[in-house]
């Protein structure tokens, strides 16, 4: 209801109360008009001068502050002055889109703060494992003073390979930062993913011998695919994912690589038949350092970062990444990638002869 409309109800409601209490005691209707009229018009000036400086100068105040902080100065200046012809049905609605806004706001910085409370616990945990199991070797090589020749070695071995689980981490740390930033830009390039497939497996195949377990590349169709992706990248992604399989596969288990075609889009898959995760800790996988098994997972190795980083990369590609996992039976991982549809050639046309 807009605000003149609102003080001639009012002024009006006030004019009849009067006029009906004048014509009750002097049983006059022309002194009851003149009541209803005097009374009508008092009272719209009245309320009409007290509700303008009083009340509708500050809701109208009010309403321009909370729009004006809404749109930014920038966007205000663009759009020119904002008027409303009934600011204070527009403050009701500013002020609760706005509180709505400031709480989606806070919920989300509450999110914030718990995963910034529960990073900083996890790297200071991850950091501090390798930091004190370097200080205890070389403290222990120190009381020795050099003695033992080959206890100094093998202390030395595992100095050594603590400071390359520090490196792993500060370079993953590095990497991951990078790419939620957009500091590391994806170059897109034409490839075919079959053929990178097939050099990543020749790459792994003694670390998968190491482990036992023997590697092997399904095609779903003979034809080559070309995707449009960073081939650097999805390097890294299959690299990761098959590194995982391997750290979480069993004695002479297989990990297999298979292709599908989806049209418009490639769907990779690389599946285990190793321990497999417990369907509750499937959403939380791709966190940053989450391990379903802290103290397992430590023994065998790695950042904590891998999984986090290889979404990362799937995301800023716009493709999807999943995991699907049975305990006890194994795992699968499956990430799409952009596919470039083959051009066929027109079939040559018959030479006329004259």
């Amino acid at each position: 209801m807009k605000f003149r409309v609102l003080i001639l109800i009012n002024a009006a409601a006030v004019a009849v109360t009067v006029s009906a209490i004048n014509y009750y005691f002097q049983k006059d209707l022309y002194a009851m008009s003149v009541a209803f009229l005097a009374t009508f018009v008092t009272s719209f000036i009245v309320f009409y001068y007290l509700i303008e400086k009083y009340i509708y100068s500050k809701i109208k105040l009010i309403y321009k502050l909370i729009h004006n902080l809404k749109l930014g100065r920038d966007l205000r200046d663009a759009l020119g002055e904002h008027t409303s012809a009934d600011p204070i049905n527009d403050v009701e609605k500013e002020v609760k889109e706005w509180a709505r806004l400031k709480k989606t706001e806070i919920d989300a910085l509450k999110v914030q703060e718990k995963f910034r409370r529960d990073f900083l616990s996890n790297i200071s945990h991850e950091f501090k494992t390798p930091l004190f199991a370097i200080q205890g070797y070389i403290e222990a090589i120190q009381d020795d003073d050099l003695e033992d020749k080959e206890m100094v070695r093998q202390f030395l071995d595992k100095a050594s390979r603590n400071v390359d689980r520090l490196s792993y981490l500060i370079k993953d740390l590095d990497e991951i930062s990078k790419l939620e930033s957009g500091e590391l830009p994806i170059n897109y390039s034409r490839f075919k993913i079959n053929d990178l497939i097939k050099e990543v497996i020749e790459t792994l195949e003694i670390k998968a011998k190491q482990h036992h377990i023997k590697i092997s590349f399904k095609q779903k169709y003979d034809e080559p695919t070309t995707v449009n992706a960073d081939r650097q990248k999805i390097t890294q992604v299959l690299v990761n994912l098959l590194d995982n399989s391997f750290k979480y596969g069993k004695q002479g288990g297989t990990t297999s690589v298979t292709l599908f075609d989806l049209d418009e889009q490639v769907l990779v898959e690389v599946t285990d038949d190793g321990i497999g995760i417990e369907e509750k800790y499937l959403p939380r996988l791709f966190e940053r350092f989450f391990r379903t098994d802290a103290s397992r997972s430590r023994q065998i190795g790695g950042s904590g970062l891998g999984l986090a980083i290889v979404k990362h990369i799937i995301e800023a590609h716009q493709q999807t990444i999943n995991v699907r996992s049975t305990e006890g039976l194994g795992s699968t991982f499956g990430f799409t990638l952009e596919k470039v549809k083959q051009v066929l050639p027109f079939p040559a046309l018959p030479i006329l002869k004259s």
